[in-house]
Formats: C-alpha cells, structure tokens, sequence
C-alpha cells in the first residue's frame, strides 16, 4: 500500500480533522470544494493510480494542478486533502464516519443521501457525498475485497462482515431500483453490560435480577424486537451471566457476540461459493452443535428452518438455550416459531406443534426502540400453558407508555405483575432464592 500521500504537504490533516473542516456547511464556496474534489477524484480514477510509478508526486501534481489558480485558504486545502487522502487510503467520503466510535450505524442511499445513527437517532450527514453511483460501488468493492467477496450485476447483493467486526449489507442494480445502496452496523469496542442498561434506564434492578437468574436457573429464553431495538446487545449481557464452567456453543450468520467465558466454541454460517456451493447454515450448525457437547446453544438468530432443531435442543437436555428473533412481541414470537416450524415442512399437528413450544421455552423478552431513540425491555414473559389449543402467556414486568414531552422524549413507567410466576419455583429448586424480596414480599 502506498504510503500517506498527504504527508508531502505542508499541512496537519489528521483521521478526525478540525471541527472547521468538519463543519463543511460553514463554508462559502462549497460547491466549489465539491467540484474540485470531484475533478481530482475523476482525474486519478481515469489514470489508474495504482499502476503510477511514483504515486505520491503523481497525486500531488494531479492535486496542485486542480486547485492552481483558486484562492482557497489553508483550511480548505486541508478539507480537499483530507478527502483525497480517504479516497486513496481509506474508503471514500464514509472513512471519517467509519472512524468514528459515536456512529453505530452509516446509510448510504445515494450520492448525497447519507444517514448515521448517533445514540439511537438517525440524522442526515450533508457535510459529505459520493461523485456518482460507480463511486458508491467502487467504495464497496473496496471494503469486500479483503474479504474476497464482490460485488457486480452477477452478484447484485452482499453481505459480510468487516475485520472490525461491522456488518456490512449493499445491493446494486438490478437489486436496487434507485441505484447502489449500502449499510454498515458499526461493531462496537465497548459492549453495553448490565450496568449500562441500568444506567439507561433499559430496564429496572428487579427486572435485571430476575433476568440474570433465569439465566443461571437454566431456562430457555427468546429475545425479540424489532430491527436495531437491542436484541444482540440484550443476549450478549444474558451471557455475561452464564457460570465459567460452562461450555457454550455460540451460533450466528455475522459473529458479534463477545463472551468472556472461557469455553466458548463460535461457529459461523458460510455463503455459497462461486459455484453456488458451499453453504453453510444456522441449521447446519445447529445440528451439528448438538453433536458437540455443549451446556448452552446460544443462536444469534433464528428465523428459518433452524427454529424446529432449536426447540429439539430446548426439549432434549439443551436447558439454559438463548435466542433472538424478529418480532413485534411475546406473542408475536411464540407465533413465528411455529410458522417457521410449518413452513421448514414438518408435518406437526397444530396442537402438538404448540405443546412442543410450550415445553421448550420459559421466557420471551421483548426489546423495543421508542420513538425518542431509547432502547428498553418492555415486556418479560413466561410460557404459562396450552389452553383451548392455544398458549399462553404471563407478563412478570413491562413498560408502560404514558404520552410524550415537549422534547417528544416518552414518558412511560416499569410494571409488575402482583402474581408470582411459575418459574420463580424452577429457579428456586436450582438453590437460587435471591429473589424473595421481589416476589414474597
């Protein structure tokens, strides 16, 4: 890889440059700027600059020779270079975005369509733009490369995963009716633990207790929600609680799971090869985890025909078994379950279907992301029963919405159930008997 080039300059341009170049709506003769880096970017794409000999003078003439004549101050030459510097070191118009440990996720819908999603809001980035589509498609191919993946009208969509850990998703036309579209869910360093949740108001103390000795009483728990609602991030704290003696079978398309424990096997879904061959499944892996040996199978995703193999595992000795799912909620999930199940073809009658669910699974989560951006758990159930061919379910806790603020920020309150839950005696009879205070008193 070549070296810096921007280094030839007499100019201090860094990653994360000033917030005077950052803040490009300041400036005046923007549209100039646009062009000039446009012209430059164009100019070293049509000569190939990775077969210059010398590319460092190459870039720099290609440079000068663009801005001669232009009065431009030393702030924005350094916002020119910083952006070339990007293109050629880095992935384009999004490497300062990619860079940037606030954003948790980067939508690129079109040239100068570009969202991220700071703390859970989603916010137009006008400050920076693609030159044209190829740009965009270029920028991808470029992030896949490493990975030996591409991306072209044979291969019209992909999705991997980063170095870092990111998920990245594109599609390209003839996918994408309005042009080459891409998204990057940031991997994040630091994982949220119970603490955070606590601290976010995510969920309360006695909703955070009760959870963790679900976790260590062994029961089979679902995690659902919505797209971005906090489904991972919830099923990598449940997993901080697992006892270190454990061995535990990790199960996901994309691994973002972090546990710290010491006997974790991580197993990952493989797409298939040029030939068309080579697919890897979650249901593969599941059925093949099961010949492993493990304590715990926790599975990233379910939401094909792995449902029917999970709940095998749940019914079989796999006690303690987590899972995420999409789904609007406890009763939204328990009814995807079963139609995964039915339409995997298994030939099931429907009451023994609900009857295998009902055995299999304990608790249902529901995570949700409110209108305000904030994530919380707004709803703890547990499987009660079959009744009149039906199963169902008990609240313990949830969240209670109650309007808005002026901010349009949601007021709500925590709630819970004055019953006592059934499977307080299962965690009980596993000597678990720190929760007196929360349902005997």
């Amino acid at each position: 890889m070549a070296r810096k080039f921007i280094d030839a300059f007499d100019i201090d341009v860094r990653p994360h440059y000033s917030e005077e170049i950052r803040d490009y709506e300041t400036f005046s003769n923007k549209e100039l700027l646009d062009e000039l880096r446009n012209k430059i970017i164009q100019n070293l794409i049509d000569h190939d600059i990775r077969n210059q000999g010398d590319m460092n003078t190459f870039i720099r003439s290609e440079i000068d020779a663009t801005l001669d004549g232009y009065d431009l101050s030393v702030i924005e030459r350094s916002y020119i270079y910083n952006l070339i510097d990007n293109e050629v070191n880095g992935y384009g118009p999004i490497t300062d975005l990619l860079k940037d440990h606030s954003i948790t996720e980067i939508m690129v819908n079109g040239i100068d369509e570009i969202y991220i999603e700071i703390d859970g809001h989603i916010l137009k980035d006008n400050s920076i733009s693609f030159i044209n589509e190829d740009h965009i498609v270029r920028t991808v191919q470029r992030l896949i490369q490493p990975l030996g993946r591409t991306i072209d009208t044979a291969n019209p969509m992909v999705d991997a995963r980063l170095s870092d850990g990111s998920r990245l998703n594109a599609v390209i036309p003839p996918l994408s009716i309005k042009g080459p579209v891409l998204t990057i869910r940031k991997f994040k360093d630091e994982l949220a633990n119970i603490d955070d949740f606590l601290r976010n108001g995510t969920l309360t103390p006695y909703m955070a207790r009760f959870l963790e000795a679900c976790v260590k009483a062994k029961l089979n728990m679902i995690i659902c929600g919505g797209t971005g609602s906090g489904k991972t991030s919830l099923l990598n704290v449940l997993s901080s609680f697992i006892n270190d003696d454990e061995r535990i079978i990790t199960i996901e398309d994309a691994a973002e799971l972090r546990l710290k424990q010491n006997h974790v096997i991580s197993l990952e879904t493989r797409l298939t090869n040029y030939e068309g061959q080579g697919e890897v499944t979650i249901r593969d892996l599941v059925i093949n985890s099961l010949r492993m040996r493990p304590d715990r199978i926790i599975v990233g995703e379910v939401r094909g025909k792995e449902a029917f193999d999970m709940l095998q595992a749940m019914n079989t000795g796999h006690s303690g078994s987590l899972t995420t799912m999409h789904a609007n909620g406890p009763m939204d999930a328990l009814n995807r379950l079963e139609t995964m199940i039915l339409m995997a073809g298994m030939e099931i009658p429907i009451r023994a279907l609900r009857e295998y669910i009902e055995n299999a699974i304990d608790i249902v989560v529901n995570m949700e992301r409110l209108s305000d951006g904030r994530r919380k758990v707004t709803s703890i159930c547990e499987v009660v029963s079959l009744q009149n061919d039906d199963i169902k379910l008990r609240e313990i806790f949830g969240f209670r919405h109650k309007g808005l603020t002026p901010n349009h920020e949601v007021m709500g309150e925590f709630v819970m159930n004055n019953t006592i839950p059934n499977v307080y005696q299962k965690i009980q009879d596993v000597g678990i008997n720190n929760l007196k205070d929360i349902f005997e008193s």
